[in-house]
């Protein structure tokens, strides 16, 4: 594709613990976006963990170091047509991924992500890291 892509937050994880798999392709990325929805996750589990300045401050840090693309009146829209059309086929996935991939459409980037439900989603552009 354009070397620009999205990342869900396994990704992300996946970053911060250094895995070479991940570390190897995101250096072939051009350009790389995190949803504002996956900051909001790496939050709630930096809050969960024992060392939460710590966690947060690494989020801190790499959020301001990227790209954050937010959710607007278009993500929203995107929302209700994914989210009818996996409930319509019985295969609904958790809703902050749905957003996730909402927000992949909008801007029309491929989501890079280890979540296999993802695929449910017709026409979503994604990469496997």
């Amino acid at each position: 594709m354009s070397g620009k892509c999205l990342l869900d937050t396994n990704i992300v994880i996946a970053i911060f613990s250094r895995d070479e798999a991940v570390m190897t392709e995101l250096a072939k990325s051009r350009e790389i976006f995190i949803p504002s929805v996956v900051l909001g996750e790496l939050y709630y589990g930096a809050q969960k963990s024992a060392h939460k300045k710590e966690n947060t401050a690494v989020i801190d840090k790499f959020a301001s170091a990227n790209t954050i693309l937010a959710c607007d009146v278009d993500t929203a829209r995107q929302y209700g047509k994914i989210k009818e059309s996996l409930l319509a086929k019985g295969r609904p996935i958790p809703d902050n991924d749905i957003w996730i991939a909402a927000i992949a459409f909008q801007h029309h980037l491929p989501l890079v992500t280890r979540d296999l439900h993802f695929y449910e989603i017709k026409g979503l552009a994604i990469k496997s890291w």
